[in-house]
């Protein structure tokens, strides 16, 4: 318990006291300040961290709908398939003999040989002792030299297993390069040929190098009709749902919660019709830019998608669209710049059926 100061010494007791409750009340000011500020911080974080998570979300939508609006124009630039581009080159990357070809170190006679004594330790017995020491560490160092050339042998055993295994492997990998480049040969002369098997499997080529974003389904069907020089596709088209049905995310702040905003149904079609449309126009693009004139005079084109009917639960096929086009007239065409549900209408194709 604190004592009272005497009257003469009130006043300044006093003011020491007042003083000190000052002090309090400001750092408890400064304390509360503090946690003001931190929360602020806190709060301030939390939302930038929510508008970051809707601005990421929506730039990958954006992505999404980028990587569909260049399905057509981001090939146009490519090379088209050859066969050349077919032939394989055996892959023989270079011997790796790993441990087995570092040759480890043999033993050394100064790593066994004892030290010789010197001065009066060589005259006291220790010329006798040295000599005794010596055979023992000769037996040693033998035995380690011995120990050391066995395993040098096996290690040159397992080196020669090793590169042999390795040059089987070179010979097996060349000899299925050399088959399969007779292979592409052969099929080649048979497409100059205008043979209609072979046409159709190098269409399959052409179709099968073709890159498509994810979620794409890859199955077509190709057909060549050598009479009239034509090859027909069955091409598997991405159900409507690949446009995605999210135009954007905003962080609503006051509920504190990242909203979706749909993308109008009417644009989800008109995106839709350009985008198979686009992959009709490709392919015909792909086929006729790696095939040549005399054996492939026209193009057509029929998409569908996998669809299961409601009332029979059986899988279907609807048929989304189809198209054809001979090739001078769709040489003629400047892709880049075309409206794809456009030009397919003034190829004379109908409407897709979206």
């Amino acid at each position: 318990m604190t004592a009272m100061p005497r009257s003469g010494s009130l006043s300044d007791w006093e003011r020491r006291l007042a003083a000190q409750r000052r002090d309090d009340e400001r750092a408890a000011r400064e304390r509360r300040q503090q946690q003001r500020d931190k929360e602020k911080a806190r709060q301030t974080e939390h939302l930038e961290s929510r508008q970051r998570t809707a601005d990421e979300q929506t730039a990958t939508v954006a992505e999404q709908i980028a990587s569909l609006d260049e399905v057509l124009t981001g090939v146009l630039s490519l090379p088209p398939v050859s066969f050349d581009r077919l032939i394989s080159t055996a892959r023989t990357p270079e011997f790796d003999p790993g441990p087995l070809g570092a040759a480890p170190p043999g033993p050394q006679w100064s790593d066994f040989a004892p030290a010789r004594p010197r001065g009066l330790l060589w005259l006291l017995g220790g010329a006798a002792r040295y000599r005794r020491q010596t055979a023992q560490a000769r037996d040693r160092f033998e035995a380690a030299a011995t120990e050391h050339r066995q395993h040098e042998s096996r290690r040159r055993q397992a080196l020669s297993v090793a590169k042999a295994k390795y040059h089987g492997k070179v010979s097996e990998e060349r000899a299925r390069a050399a088959a399969r480049n007779a292979y592409i040969a052969r099929r080649q002369a048979a497409f100059a040929a205008g043979d209609a098997e072979s046409v159709a499997w190098f269409a399959r080529c052409v179709l099968k190098a073709s890159r498509y974003p994810d979620g794409f389904p890859r199955d077509y069907q190709v057909a060549y009709d050598p009479a009239s020089r034509s090859v027909a596709v069955d091409f598997e088209l991405p159900a409507q749902l690949i446009v995605p049905a999210v135009r954007a995310y905003r962080y609503v702040k006051a509920r504190d919660v990242i909203e979706p905003v749909p993308r109008p149904e009417q644009e989800i079609r008109s995106r839709y019709e350009r985008l198979i449309s686009a992959i009709a126009l490709r392919t015909m693009h792909e086929i006729f830019g790696a095939t040549a004139p005399e054996v492939v005079r026209a193009v057509s084109f029929t998409g569908y998608v996998a669809a299961t009917d409601r009332a029979t639960g059986k899988h279907v096929r609807p048929r989304l669209l189809s198209v054809s086009a001979e090739r001078p007239g769709f040489e003629d065409l400047v892709l880049a710049e075309v409206d794809p549900p456009a030009c397919l209408a003034a190829l004379g194709a109908p409407a897709p059926a979206v």
